[in-house]
Parts: structure tokens; sequence; C-alpha cells
């Protein structure tokens, strides 16, 4: 498998090659040269298949040979060695439990296996990218992770790469906008996991890693590789739940509509990537908040980025959301197609704290704020169309919004084991000012 840039202007690269690097020379997204194909008999057996095996098969032809089977095999393995459920919540609308990760939230899977092949190129001292590498040596030694975070994704990463020989990881979070618990996962760990608290917005943290990617001198001093959903080791592995999903829907007759958070769309452009890959699906809900970015160009076919305002589903504060050309690229840029496989709501943070409120009220399920946004945006969609059923991707544990949560429902959340044991542990960040000359000597003195 090759993987071309969305820019058009950069040679084609191997999976490893675009894992390495992230992002291609001429700034664009790495996509799949061809789409592969699900074997139709996973999806008719796929209820007595493992976990493991069908992530295995998915992913397996996307990587083709750079990983010996028996290894990854084992990434795979370590990556989905959680339970994902699939919970009703009524006659209607099923939750997706994607929080049973290390760091409660659906970016562990992505981060997991990301990791792990990085560790594995790194291990085996993968020549660099081909001579693509912006750094002098051509055998790669050490790699620098760079990656902003709107809250899980940094949670995610530092739990990921933590202690991974050969990898610094810096984390760029927006100062005072992410939850305590989030900023606890990403502040916590110290050794190779380095946390910027930046005074801005997420997308500023965003703008100032592709200025670190654009800087020449940093890329010869230093081999930079991201960990966003940019990155396509951290996007494809998103496909997996997707399919877990399926497994677990009774009512294989009637395609499930899926209702997915999204701020900066790397996981519903999985979840549209393994459907036309193959996986069964009726239609996709970009669930969004205040930051209406996609759901105004559904309804005008104009794409203007904003600045990003501030909600209390805080992980999908994103105004210029990078995945979204994946989407079009999927669709060919065919606005029909895109529209008949794809709708897109905005929510306000009262409607989300009066749907946390009801669900609960009415079915005992506590939504942490981001599946709220996708539970109301698929009821919406359901008004529309009142015999399709469907389920909600629940991206993160309620525990970790719990200064929200709690309010709300009037209720005390159970802290899992997981938080309980970082809760009192010491913050470890560096405060950066909003300017690229503060993040580059950062990183040059790494």
């Amino acid at each position: 498998m090759k993987y071309y840039s969305l820019n058009k202007q950069s040679p084609k690269v191997s999976f490893s090659e675009a894992t390495l690097l992230g992002q291609a020379p001429d700034k664009g997204l790495y996509f799949p040269e061809t789409i592969p194909q699900v074997d139709k008999d996973l999806i008719e057996h796929i209820e007595h298949i493992s976990n493991e095996e069908i992530a295995f098969r998915i992913i397996k032809p996307y990587i083709g040979n750079e990983i010996p089977d028996a290894e990854l095999q084992r990434i795979v393995n370590e990556t989905v060695n959680f339970p994902i459920p699939l919970v009703p919540i009524n006659e209607t609308i099923s939750s997706l439990e994607l929080f049973h990760g290390p760091t409660l939230a659906f970016k562990d899977v992505g981060a997991r296996f990301m990791s792990r092949c990085l560790g594995y190129f790194i291990s085996q001292g993968r020549p660099a990218a081909s001579g693509l590498n912006r750094n002098s040596s051509n055998t790669l030694k050490k790699v620098t992770v760079l990656v902003a975070t709107s809250g899980d994704t940094g949670g995610a990463v530092a739990n990921g790469f933590y202690n991974v020989e050969g990898v610094e990881v810096v984390i760029l979070y927006p100062g005072g906008k992410v939850s305590s618990v989030q900023e606890k996962q990403l502040t916590t760990l110290g050794n190779n996991i380095h946390a910027l608290e930046v005074n801005g917005t997420f997308d500023d943290c965003q703008q100032l890693v592709k200025q670190a990617f654009a800087d020449e001198a940093l890329n010869k001093q230093l081999f930079l590789t991201s960990a966003n959903s940019i990155n396509v080791a951290r996007w494809l592995p998103q496909q997996f739940y997707y399919f877990f999903a399926y497994k677990q829907w009774k009512e294989k007759g009637q395609l499930p509509v899926i209702s997915v958070p999204s701020g900066n769309f790397g996981n519903i452009c999985a979840g549209i990537l393994a459907h036309i890959s193959g996986l069964p699906v009726q239609h996709f809900i970009a669930a969004c908040n205040a930051n209406d970015v996609v759901p105004q160009f559904m309804q005008t076919q104009n794409y203007h980025p904003k600045a990003a305002v501030a909600t209390i589903s805080n992980a999908m504060d994103v105004g210029n959301p990078s995945n979204f050309i994946r989407i079009l690229e999927l669709f060919q840029h065919q606005f029909p197609q895109l529209k008949e496989k794809l709708s897109a709501y905005s929510i306000t943070d009262d409607e989300t704290k009066a749907t946390m409120k009801r669900v609960f009220d009415e079915y005992g399920y506590i939504l942490d704020p981001h599946g709220a946004v996708g539970y109301l945006a698929l009821e919406h969609y359901l008004q529309q169309y009142p015999q399709q059923k469907g389920m909600i991707l629940e991206t993160a544990h309620p525990v970790k919004f719990y200064d929200v949560v709690e309010p709300v429902l009037n209720k005390k959340i159970e802290l899992p084991e997981a938080v309980k044991q970082i809760i009192s542990l010491q913050k470890k960040s560096t405060l950066l000012k909003n300017h690229f000359d503060e993040l580059k000597s950062f990183l040059s003195g790494l």
C-alpha cells in the first residue's frame, strides 16, 4: 500500500514513511492510494470472530509486509485489549462505549496502535523515510512526537508513548480549556512526556505544531512526527471499533445510523472509510458543538474556518478540522454523494446540559458532554426518519468532565481506578506563550 499527499505535490510513500513523517513535505495529509475491500466472509460471520482477528484483518492491507504478521498481531492485541461494549440506552438508541481503555477515551485505540508501530520501526533501525527525512542521519534512532490536544488526545498519546525507547513526546494544550482530569492525564507522567500549556486555543496549538513542521532549520535538527489524527497510524485503526459495533448490532437487517461527536473529524472519517471498505452502515451524523464549520458547509457548500469557541464539550472545540479534507477525498469531492451519507448538526451547551439531565432522568444513563451532543444530534435525525435506529459513540468517560456532569445531574460520579491513581499527582507542565519562537526554543533544547 502506498500513500499520497492530498496536496499532490509530494512523492508517494509507504505506511512506515507516512507514519514517521506524519505530514507530507508539501504539508498535505497522507491518504491510501487504494481503499481495500473487506472480505464479505468477515461481515457475514463477524459475530463469531474475535475482536483481535477483526482488527488484524482490517488493518493488514494498509500495512502490507512492513510489519511481520506476528508482530502486527501483537500490536493489534495490545491495542484492543479492553472492552468496547454496545450498550442500549432505549429502544432506538444505543451507546458504543469507547472509554474503557487506560485513559478513558476513544483515542486510546489510535494512540496505542501508533505508539507500538513507531516503537517497532525505531527498534528495527528503520531507514528514515527513504531520503524524505529532514534529519541528516540515515538510520532512525530518535523521534520527537509533537501533538496538539483539545483534551483527550494528550492523555492517550502520553499513556501510549510513555517510556517508549527512542521517542520524546511534546504535547501542546490550551491552558484553562481542558478538564482537570484531562490535564492530569497529560501532565503527570514526566520522563519522555513533555506538556506545554499554551496561552491560547486548540487552534493556536495546532498552528504552532504546523509551524514546527514547516521550519526547515528545526527539522534538520530533530526528526519530528505527529500523533494527531492527521497521522495515518492514529487515524486508520479507529476503524476497528466501528466493526466491533456492527458485530454487537442485533438487527443486522436494519442498518445503524451512527452519530459521532466530531471535532477534528478523524474519528468519523475512519468510520466512513470503514463503510466505504464494506462495513454496513445506514448513515453517519457529524455531531458538533457550537463550532459549526462543517454543519454550515453541509448547508451551504461553503467551507469557512472560524476561530474556535470554548464549550463544555471541549475536545470538539476545533474551528478548522484537519480531517474533513479526507472525508471530501473519500467522496471524490462530490457533494451529492457526501450529502447522501452524512448529516451534521450543531448543538449548544444549554442543549447539551438538558440532554444529559433528560437521558439520566429517563433512562439512568450518564452521558459525558460529547456523548450528549451525539445523542441529541441522533435524536434530531431520527425525528426525520422515525423508522430507523442508531448508536452514538460515547467517546469519553463522564468522570473526565465531572465538573460539568455532576452539577447537571446533581450526582457524584464514582472515580474509576485509573483516575484515582493520578488525581493527587503533581502537575508537570511548561507555560508557553502563543509564539512559535518559544516552541522552537523548547524543542531545540530536547
